[in-house]
């Protein structure tokens, strides 16, 4: 049953993630970035944002995300969409494609989901028991007359 489960469960994930981004995947174009440190306004702290082209025109976007760590001077690629650069997103497998509560809230779903699975089905009523075991497949004809 587990294996069932968790096939359905990585079948449906991955095909949330491949229509969920945004920027879109599929609509999507890419460019190549360049990290620089900036001193944000508010908190006077240094915080990575990649710096990108598109024609004529420059674009920043930020670049920190949890447990992602960019350096200096790094080559990255942006994914953007051409009706609004300013909304990029760096391409990176996590925090593009896997974000922490996406993933976070997945898993305790699927936890949850399993254990009601195993909680229904552990224990059957006497009626459904006795069903189970009395039960004979009908013999099937191998050819329609």
């Amino acid at each position: 049953m587990f294996k069932s489960i968790a096939t359905l469960y990585l079948t449906i994930f991955a095909i949330y993630v491949l229509f969920s981004r945004q920027p879109d995947y599929f609509d999507g174009e890419t460019a190549p970035a360049t990290i620089h440190f900036v001193k944000d306004s508010a908190t006077q702290k240094l915080k990575p944002e990649a710096f990108f082209t598109v024609g004529t025109s420059a674009y920043h976007v930020d670049a920190a995300y949890f447990l992602r760590s960019v350096k200096e001077g790094e080559k990255h690629e942006v994914i953007y969409e051409l009706a609004n650069p300013k909304k990029a997103a760096l391409y990176k497998l996590w925090g593009y494609w896997i974000t922490a509560g996406e993933l976070a809230f997945s898993i305790i779903g699927f936890i949850v989901l399993f254990q009601v699975a195993v909680g229904i089905n552990k224990n059957p009523t006497p009626e459904a028991l006795m069903e189970q075991l009395s039960y004979k497949p009908e013999r099937k004809r191998r050819y329609d007359d």
